[in-house]
């Protein structure tokens, strides 16, 4: 009683819903622009929130990460191109719709199954994130190591396409991440004499150098291409009534792709991508009629829309629990939470449990309020996709600056944004994502305290062997880590005998 007291007080005050209301339309706008990511937005306004309670901070950011997951469908409606990697299904049937003259049609679509899936996936988040949290308070330092372990092989192997450069680029970030004073000992390492490396590189400069420089250089080197431009278009009477009546004619049409999104959010690094284009393909398979999808199809639409938005959901649940992000925003939010000085993780429940519960009764709230926003708001939201890159490109970058030297007003930090950025951009010309290196960076120093804390335990019981490979969890956690490294070459073995069969099926 007492915590939903708590968290009934803090949606109530009125700022918090401003900040709120504010975070989601900004993220629906970022997500519009075919180039600009969830992540990037997020790690935009990262630094912006040092200041704001730590409640308010991570409702802005939930906001952000909501709003700009379902902004993405926006231009692949309008302009037959996503505005992020989670609405790549969308284009199939919502471009089609608007060929029809239906734009108003698809988007709304889009909107009704983006806010019920996103609620799906809060009331998930709600009550899978404390069950798993509990689990996970048994574990000890070896545990740690492992679960670290983990996270560092779903993200190479699933957030790439090449699994040697997913790991080559999670080990980039395990080597940046030993920079500064030893977390056991205090020993410098790599400081080369500078005093301003002694605490490390600064997190959150790091996520913006890697998630945003890159992609501002992009849009500047592809600015000459030739881009589609918005028309405005007129609502048709009674649109959205028909919409609902729709879609609630296929109850389990969300339904499923809300249960597909979450379950690939919950598996750390599989993205929104994938989970709209397993429910779009699982929502074409169990279909009587598949003729009309890929011609302007409303399930389509409503399918990959309602999937990629309970992912947002899904992808929290391990944060929260274990402190390993489901997706490449998530690990954004995790530099947010580290920044109020709050750890992720089994504890997170026992320390702060009053703002966790404040936080996810916002996001369900926001999945709310983006729905509303989208249903009347799309349409006008879709004319920022005119704005000239010349204009975009130099606001983003000076952000990015601001933010940078805001965080510990150290010019350092700021050297650091462009020689990192300039790195990832060289990096990521060359197959090698961000994802990798940054989870590298963010469960780099859990892995070596796990590893540190288990050789001194292991001092007084003899046996460091023993407790790494004999306690039950720790061998599942191993298991899991070889079945990780394995997948990709499992999904080509699967993929191959189901080619050779058809085959033969076909000859």
């Amino acid at each position: 009683m007492e915590i939903f007291q708590e968290v009934l007080s803090s949606l109530s005050q009125p700022f918090t819903i401003i900040y709120m209301i504010f975070g989601v339309a900004a993220g629906m706008i970022v997500g519009a622009l075919p180039g600009l990511t969830a992540t990037m937005a997020i790690a935009v306004m990262l630094p912006f929130t040092f200041s704001m309670p730590a409640d308010t901070a991570l409702i802005t950011l939930g906001g952000i990460y909501i709003g700009a997951i379902f902004g993405g469908c926006i231009a692949a409606i309008l302009i037959n191109t996503p505005g992020t990697p989670s609405s790549i299904a969308t284009t199939f049937d919502g471009y089609p719709m608007t060929q029809q003259g239906k734009p108003d049609q698809a988007l709304i679509t889009a909107a009704v199954s983006s806010g019920i899936g996103g609620v799906i996936g809060g009331l998930a988040l709600l009550f899978l994130t404390p069950l798993l949290a509990a689990l996970a308070l048994k574990f000890g330092p070896p545990e740690f190591f492992w679960i670290a372990l983990l996270g560092l092989t779903m993200v190479a192997t699933l957030s790439a396409g090449s699994l040697l450069k997913g790991l080559i680029g999670g080990t980039i970030g395990l080597l940046l991440s030993t920079v500064g004073l030893a977390p056991i000992g205090g020993s410098s390492r790599f400081t080369f004499g500078l005093s301003q490396l002694q605490a490390g590189f600064e997190l959150i400069v790091m996520l913006i150098a890697f998630f945003c420089i890159p992609q501002v250089i992009k849009m500047i080197k592809n600015q000459t291409d030739a881009k589609e431009q918005v028309e405005p278009f007129q609502s048709q009477k009674g649109v959205i009534g028909y919409v609902f009546k729709q879609l609630f004619i296929r109850p389990f049409l969300i339904l499923r792709s809300a249960v597909i999104g979450i379950i690939v959010g919950i598996i750390p690094g599989a993205g929104g991508n994938v989970a709209s284009l397993l429910s779009y393909d699982a929502t074409v398979r169990l279909s009587k009629d598949q003729s009309t999808f890929g011609k302007g199809d409303v399930r389509g639409v409503a399918a990959s829309e309602g999937a990629n938005n309970a992912e947002v959901g899904g992808s929290l649940v391990p944060l929260l629990a274990l402190g390993i992000p489901g997706a490449p925003p998530a690990a954004v939010i995790i530099g947010a939470l580290l920044m109020q000085g709050i750890q992720p993780g089994p504890n997170l429940f026992e320390e702060n449990a009053n703002l966790i519960y404040t936080f996810i009764s916002a996001f369900i709230l926001a999945n709310v309020v983006m729905l509303i926003l989208a249903i009347f708001g799309s349409k006008y939201i879709g004319r920022v996709i005119n704005i000239p890159t010349y204009y975009l490109a130099p606001a983003i970058v000076f952000l990015t600056i601001i933010g940078s030297y805001a965080i510990r007003n150290n010019f350092m930090d700021v050297v650091t944004l462009i020689v990192f950025g300039l790195i990832g951009y060289i990096l990521a010309e060359r197959g090698f994502r961000p994802a990798p290196i940054v989870l590298g960076l963010i469960l780099g120093p859990i892995a070596e305290e796990g590893l540190s804390q288990s050789i001194l335990i292991s001092e007084g019981t003899g046996s460091l062997l023993a407790m790494f490979f004999t306690r039950p969890i720790t061998v599942l956690l191993m298991i899991l880590c070889v079945l990780s490294l394995l997948s990709p070459y499992l999904g080509k073995l699967l993929k191959n005998q189901k080619q050779k069969e058809e085959k033969e099926e076909a000859g």
